[in-house]
């Protein structure tokens, strides 16, 4: 099985200010097919998860550009560049078979 373990759990951030989250896998997540299958969404309260960032550093598609994502093999890091308040929710990142 594949583990994750992701820090900080939760993150105090003031707007303006940048702000980042990493995910450490207990296995290469770098698949044969060259493809590296860790995503990270942002759920707000009350709402469905949102893709940010494919694929570990894509960001999807209407994704505001002070969102980005690197890392490869087991280690990944999330950044926000200026936080704003609609950015606050909770982090989680998913690792796709």
């Amino acid at each position: 099985d594949i583990v994750m373990i992701q820090t900080p759990l939760s993150l105090p951030v003031t707007p303006g200010e940048p702000a980042s989250i990493s995910c450490r896998s207990n296995q290469n997540l770098l698949h044969s097919d060259g493809n590296t299958y860790l995503h990270w969404y942002l759920q707000k309260p009350g709402q469905s998860p949102q893709l940010l960032i494919y694929g570990g550093s894509n960001r999807f598609a209407g994704v505001p550009d002070r969102f980005s994502g690197s890392g490869s093999g087991t280690d990944f890091t999330r950044k926000i560049s200026r936080v704003e308040a609609e950015d606050v929710g909770f982090p989680p990142t998913v690792v796709q078979p």
